[in-house]
């Protein structure tokens, strides 16, 4: 058995389309969609991170705002650069680029975001939603997995997922998504002992662990579904997941690529969340009841 894959570059593609459309739908009633990328100093990889969001906003139609500032940035400057953005009408959806350099609370950082505008989903108002099954936005990267894993056909409801990872950006959230699916869901994380006992039993193998070649074919159920989150550049500049992929994709029914699985859709849901934005900031324009927009808005899409 050789798994089939699951095209994120494709998926991709196919919404970015749609989303042309939606933003014609906006332009015409007024409203460009905009989205606005924070970065704070140097990075070279948060650098290339920017530029393809940037490149996804220009594809779709969305208007970008870059707004590159130094690494000596004073955490109020950037505090003070998020309340402007939080009171500008053109922009919908507002991102700050990780890691911010250590002087910064990133945690703080990120509360400063209108929850209205936490396009990436990272508020403590958005998280907790997850819990209830209510966000006004999904993290990015766990709402593209379950769009990929839709595309497979596979109801999860009472599925053994498996999450590999449980950090704040993917693992938790992605166990707390697929919790609402009525999944019966499992995470490990560093201290997991004995993980392949906990993998092997996974009908859905959700890997994002940043460790590569983490899980070979001896961890796999016959017959899984595997997604790699993970993104791992080797000494030798060859991109890799945390999933020895040529051995794996002979157990599993489906499995993603690395790259072209996860990584597209990761992008291309936080445009989703910044039309979804703007969408409902035409909506509430339209019905001109800006007294509700702090409560009922938090209601539903």
């Amino acid at each position: 058995m050789t798994a089939r894959i699951i095209d994120g570059k494709a998926l991709s593609k196919q919404l970015r389309e749609g989303f042309k459309t939606r933003v014609g739908t906006l332009v015409a009633q007024g409203v460009t969609p905009g989205l606005a990328v924070i970065l704070v100093g140097d990075n070279p990889a948060s650098r290339v991170y920017v530029g393809n969001k940037v490149k996804a906003c220009e594809e779709c139609g969305v208007r970008s705002f870059h707004i590159a500032l130094p690494g000596d940035t004073l955490e109020s400057e950037v505090l003070a650069t998020i309340a402007r953005l939080n009171a500008d009408p053109a922009v919908h959806g507002i991102l700050i680029q990780l890691p911010l350099p250590p002087h910064i609370d990133g945690r703080k950082v990120l509360e400063a975001i209108s929850v209205h505008k936490d396009v990436d989903g990272f508020h403590l108002y958005n998280v907790g939603g997850l819990v209830v099954g209510n966000t006004i936005f999904p993290p990015c990267t766990p709402y593209g997995v379950q769009l990929l894993l839709d595309t497979t056909g596979t109801d999860v409801a009472g599925k053994n997922v498996v999450v590999v990872g449980a950090s704040n950006i993917v693992g938790k959230p992605m166990a707390l998504m697929l919790l609402q699916r009525e999944a019966t869901v499992t995470i490990c994380h560093a201290k997991t002992r004995d993980l392949a006992q906990h993998t092997i039993l996974a009908d859905i193998l959700i890997v994002a662990a940043g460790k590569p070649g983490l899980i070979v074919p001896q961890m796999v159920k016959q017959g899984a579904i595997v997604i790699d989150v993970g993104i791992n550049r080797l000494p030798d500049g060859k991109i890799v997941g945390d999933v020895d992929f040529e051995g794996v994709k002979e157990k599993a029914s489906w499995i993603t690529p690395v790259p072209g699985g996860v990584g597209p859709m990761t992008v291309t849901m936080l445009i989703e969340n910044t039309l979804r934005s703007a969408e409902r900031a035409l909506r509430m324009r339209q019905t001109d009841d800006y007294q509700d927009w702090e409560a009922p808005v938090l209601k539903g899409h």
